[in-house]
């Protein structure tokens, strides 16, 4: 589903010990880190600056390979003097077997382990919601690259607009004060799905403008 995910942090040093101390129940370890950024998976933070100081109002679920993780996650983070954004336990509402538990990251960011029977398979970030100002020009975007980036519209309502891949694995666009500074990449193994991908937007641009 996703290449990889990358936000922007305004504290680097204190969002690495969040990340460090949360993911570790969930037997994730940070995999590189350089001057630019630090990564766990396919999941980055780099530093923000004065442009772009930081993303915000974000959720981020990371798939947990036990219910147990789960309550691990949310344990640790809460030891650690972070903020609960959702104790531990089932989310129906979701699926049927869901099971999840919220914590804040340092810059207010949502951020939870969850287990389920669909849960990704590939890759650490089982989800992501965005929020975004106007969801029909949000759908209309996503769209218009869907082919080039492997995704289908999963689910479709006023209030929130799901993209999947063949796998697992989705991000949402729900109604709200806009999600800022978020970067994510769609793999691919043909050249000719980048140069389409590119394509498309710059023809959706011209229509725009």
């Amino acid at each position: 589903m996703f290449d990889h995910v990358t936000i922007r942090v305004t504290d680097r040093a204190e969002s690495e010990r969040f990340y460090d101390t949360v993911l570790t129940p969930l037997g994730i370890d940070r995999t590189y880190s350089t001057p630019a950024v630090s990564e766990w998976g396919e999941f980055l933070i780099t530093p923000g600056d004065e442009a772009h100081p930081g993303t915000r109002r974000l959720h981020v679920g990371v798939a947990a390979p036990s219910r147990e993780q789960v309550d691990g996650f949310w344990r640790e983070g809460t030891a650690a003097g972070y903020t609960s954004d959702g104790e531990p336990g089932p989310r129906p509402q979701y699926l049927e077997d869901y099971y999840g538990a919220f914590l804040l990251d340092p810059d207010g960011n949502s951020v939870e382990a969850v287990h389920h029977g669909a849960l990704r398979r590939d890759g650490i970030v089982d989800h992501l919601w965005i929020r975004v100002a106007d969801l029909a020009a949000a759908k209309r975007f996503y769209e218009t690259i869907a082919s080039h980036a492997g995704l289908r519209v999963r689910t479709d309502t006023p209030e929130r607009v799901s993209f999947a891949s063949g796998g697992s694995g989705s991000f949402s666009l729900v109604v709200g004060e806009p999600t800022e500074d978020l970067h994510m990449a769609f793999p691919t193994g043909d050249d000719a799905d980048v140069q389409g991908f590119h394509a498309a937007l710059r023809e959706l641009d011209d229509a725009v403008a």
